[in-house]
């Protein structure tokens, strides 16, 4: 299958495969993990931060995140588009009776700073206690800039808030910008970091934070079921999809502008360049034009497509330029 859906359906690497079969394994639960261990000490330190905890899911990261920075009847700041209120089953609000204030993100994917600072609540009974900034980049594909990432840090320290990395795909801003991940996670006090998207490992992601953050994220995962017990066979993977996938993520972004040219060959496409920075772009699709119909054509021919009127693709691993050239043959065909 050529599956362009999104960069989740990455498999993993043969090198993953055979250190997943020989990884030092034992109980995470009771600390006993090697793998595991020294995932989280060299994610720890690579990113700057004085602990990490390895999650099943980034969608796990990001509430251990939000239950550990806040409270019952707390809040935390997010962009209307943001992964952790839009597309994790509001886990915020359903399990950690936290609120969120979501507000409207700008076209590069920032939400205006005078937008946050006019969200936060007073300190009065009648409202909620605003305590996270939530920012996430990637976000649509789209990179933050590192002077807006440094004024946000900025806006939270002077207004004494804590502010979140949803960093799912991180390592292709920062691939995108020339420059060490590290160099984007220092603006922040947590930062989640999937490693199950573009970097091919099978399962999991890190939350990174100081020692007290990561305690009590470690007692969260434990009562939402999350702690597991031979994780090692699943670190072993993850360890090196963090030592070698990060560099390669540049030919899946040029991937993307390739496909996005083609695409806008076609009437009854359009996307907008500007906005391919990493791997992932957006076609509006011609209304006359049934996106349903083509992709389950597609299928039949083993492309795979998320059919819309805004049609999203995601470059990966698992795509190269011929596939590329395949699907835009075989759309052509079907148009």
């Amino acid at each position: 299958m050529i599956d362009f859906r999104s960069d989740t359906v990455t498999k993993p690497t043969e090198k993953m495969r055979q250190a997943m079969a020989n990884a030092e394994v034992g109980d995470d639960v009771y600390g006993d993990d090697p793998s595991v261990n020294r995932l989280e000490s060299m994610a720890a330190e690579r990113f700057g931060f004085d602990s990490a905890l390895f999650t099943s899911s980034g969608t796990q990261a990001n509430l251990l995140a939000l239950m550990s920075h806040c409270e019952r009847g707390d809040e935390y700041i997010c962009g209307q588009q943001a992964h952790n209120y839009k597309f994790e089953g509001g886990g915020a609000a359903v399990l950690g009776s936290i609120q969120p204030q979501p507000l409207t993100n700008q076209d590069d994917g920032s939400i205006l700073l005078s937008d946050i600072e006019a969200a936060i609540k007073p300190a009065d009974f009648h409202f909620a206690n605003t305590k996270l900034i939530s920012l996430e980049n990637t976000i649509g594909g789209k990179v933050l800039p590192m002077q807006y990432l440094a004024k946000a840090q900025e806006l939270a320290f002077n207004r004494r808030l804590r502010i979140h990395l949803d960093g799912a795909r991180v390592a292709n801003a920062a691939v995108a910008q020339q420059c060490d991940i590290s160099e984007i996670t220092q603006y922040f006090d947590s930062v989640s970091i999937c490693l199950s998207k573009g970097l091919c490992a099978p399962v999991g992601s890190l939350l990174l934070g100081d020692e007290l953050l990561i305690r009590k994220a470690r007692r969260w995962r434990k009562m939402l079921g999350g702690a597991m017990r031979q994780a090692g066979i699943l670190a072993a993977a993850a360890h090196i999809a963090l030592d070698e996938q990060v560099e390669r993520l540049s030919c899946d972004h040029d991937n993307a502008k390739y496909l996005a040219d083609q695409l806008n060959q076609l009437d009854e496409f359009e996307v907008d360049l500007a906005q391919v920075q990493t791997n992932m772009l957006f076609a509006a699709v011609s209304d006359k034009l049934d996106i349903g119909v083509v992709a389950a054509a597609l299928q039949q021919q083993g492309i795979l497509i998320s059919a819309g009127k805004t049609l999203r693709l995601v470059t990966h691993a698992d795509i190269s330029r011929s596939d590329i050239d395949v699907f835009i043959k075989a759309l052509k065909a079907l148009l």
